[in-house]
């Protein structure tokens, strides 16, 4: 099991005390954590479903437009923030792991810790009132 960087665990922890949902992906894409305002929106205790690969995150959450229209990966905003390295936002529907389906509002953006070195991207995301 790898260490991971001061600034993801740092990360993790003060999202644990944010009112906020937040996903917090590492430098390869694999979700990491989410914290408990997040846990009714994606359909289940981060305790219960836990780090998630990479490539799993896409067949376990079926992402669309708000028309239904299948939102490409490299559309995401945590992929954007991810991969370009800038902040992104978006509003989707997403297939929670409860099989609900959801209207969220997304915001990603990148961390990047001392010395500039890319970590991965956190998101933040709520259902439009």
């Amino acid at each position: 099991m790898r260490q991971e960087p001061i600034e993801l665990i740092l990360l993790k922890q003060w999202s644990s005390y944010v009112a906020v949902p937040i996903w917090i992906t590492d430098v390869d894409g694999n979700l990491i954590y989410y914290n408990e305002p997040a846990e009714p929106i994606l359909g289940r205790r981060f305790d219960d479903a836990g780090e998630i690969p990479a490539d799993r995150i896409s067949q376990l959450f079926f992402t669309s437009d708000p028309d239904g229209q299948p939102v490409p990966n490299s559309e995401l905003p945590l992929v954007v923030a991810l991969t370009d390295h800038v902040p992104a936002h978006r509003l989707m529907r997403i297939e929670a792991l409860d099989g609900s389906i959801r209207l969220i509002e997304v915001t990603a953006i990148p961390i990047i810790g001392q010395a500039g070195r890319h970590l991965g991207a956190m998101a933040t995301f709520w259902e439009p009132q």
